[in-house]
């Protein structure tokens, strides 16, 4: 069976409108995903990959998946799921493709669409979700996954399996309890900077009442009109609901510092993206001088060395990775793997469409095989948009359920199509 041909759709949801995640750095997004289907001869045999963006260049973004993913077609559909490590090193070490990076930006996005649509249609074959399949895996086998190149200076194969295997007996247990608990959620859905005071106050109540036992803020643009919402938050959830707020890139590090030493009497669970996500550095002096609050950071990391050299300064408490900002399920093992050798928790971000859908699965298998201690990870929550996907995220009670539907979630239906293609779907064209 071959892989016949790939389609490649710029899907935009019109958010801005609602203001619906809006924050310091993008006031307005138009939630976007340029979405990859790998045909085969069996029309139920597809694999489904995506990035995320946030509206215009979404068009660059899914040219670049085209043009990567057509190295695909002709392709036998054994080939290229039997051995997804070497058509990941085949794609990410194009060195053509490569100089556009290197592993950054367009074009190692778009690696990612397509390793995570390959993954995809291995899951489907195997009749599995894409957490259960990579459960199946034996420590030396998901190692194997990994391009150890730059990496090794912190971490080598050797040690990332040890790792691995130091879970193994606990495995079972750890998924029987996963699939009957799930996996925390925080919401970010009450917090987003647009939202006037009464919609926060309505929000965070609806929040509290199903279940999260932590809700996220956006801040960055007032440091005094961000203490004044995190008082409405602070008033309307109470004292044992904690909060955690998201800067998304907007202060210098000397503003940072002094902005969160001002918020810290909320007793805040974390920081997110105080700063430029590629600066290293100043990633460490937050840490150091907000103490005890802990830093987060990871959406807009573009590969794991970013986070390996995070992991080298101790600049981060949470790594919150992102399904499609690397390039796939091979980074995403890689990073994984490097925190748990940081002691660094794994809290995916998923603040975009299809993006919860996407990461849950990491989230999980991290949780189940990696993870030293499963009590404090969670992965994000927005209540938005999950109706276009074909296999939408449950969460239930303030926590996500283990996925049971074969495949990486990736799909959309064929309404999100007909409505939302750019500019030909009903919603743009009318």
């Amino acid at each position: 069976m071959l892989i016949t041909s790939c389609t490649v759709h710029d899907l935009r949801f019109p958010t801005s409108l609602q203001l619906d995640g809006s924050d310091a750095m993008n006031p307005d997004p138009d939630y976007s995903a340029a979405y990859l289907r790998l045909h085969t001869p069996d029309p139920a045999l597809v694999g489904h990959g995506f990035v995320f963006t946030i509206g215009r260049g979404n068009d660059v973004q899914a040219a670049a998946v085209n043009h990567v993913a057509q190295r695909l077609v002709g392709r036998a559909v054994d080939d290229v799921c039997g051995n997804p490590a070497a058509l990941n090193r085949e794609l990410l070490w194009d060195s053509q493709l490569r100089w556009l990076g290197p592993d950054k930006g367009v074009m190692h996005m778009a690696v990612g669409a397509v390793m995570n649509a390959v993954w995809d249609l291995r899951a489907r074959s195997e009749g599995l979700p894409l957490w259960a399949v990579l459960d199946a895996f034996t420590p030396s086998e998901v190692v194997d996954l990994v391009d150890w190149t730059y990496l090794t200076d912190f971490m080598n194969p050797a040690q990332g399996r040890e790792i691995l295997e130091e879970q193994v007996a606990g495995r079972p247990q750890r998924r029987a309890t996963l699939s009957v608990d799930g996996l925390a959620a925080y919401t970010t859905s009450p917090g987003w900077l647009g939202y006037d005071d009464d919609k926060l106050v309505r929000l965070s109540r609806e929040a509290v009442d199903q279940g999260f036992r932590l809700i996220k803020l956006k801040v960055g643009v007032d440091v005094a009109d961000d203490r004044r919402r995190l008082g409405i938050a602070r008033s309307t959830v109470g004292a044992d609901i904690e909060l955690a707020v998201d800067a998304n890139q907007r202060w210098t590090v000397n503003e940072a510092i002094e902005n969160v030493k001002r918020l810290a009497e909320f007793d805040l669970r974390w920081v997110e993206e105080p700063t430029h996500p590629d600066d290293v550095v100043g990633h460490s002096r937050i840490r150091r001088e907000i103490a005890p609050t802990p830093v987060a950071t990871g959406e807009h990391l573009a590969n794991p060395v970013m986070a390996k050299q995070l992991f080298q300064m101790q600049a981060i408490d949470i790594l919150q990775i992102d399904a499609t900002r690397v390039a796939g399920v091979h980074d995403l093992l890689a990073m994984m793997l490097l925190a748990a050798g940081a002691d660094v928790s794994v809290i995916p971000h998923a603040g975009g469409v299809g993006l919860c859908e996407a990461v849950q699965h990491f989230g999980f298998f991290n949780a189940i095989a990696i993870a030293a201690d499963p009590a404090p990870l969670a992965i994000e929550y927005v209540d938005h948009l999950h109706e276009h996907m074909a296999d939408p995220v449950v969460v239930d009670n303030g926590v996500y359920q283990l996925p049971g539907v074969s495949g990486a979630s990736t799909a959309f239906n064929d309404e999100a199509i007909t409505r939302f293609a750019y500019p030909s779907g009903t919603e743009w064209s009318s």
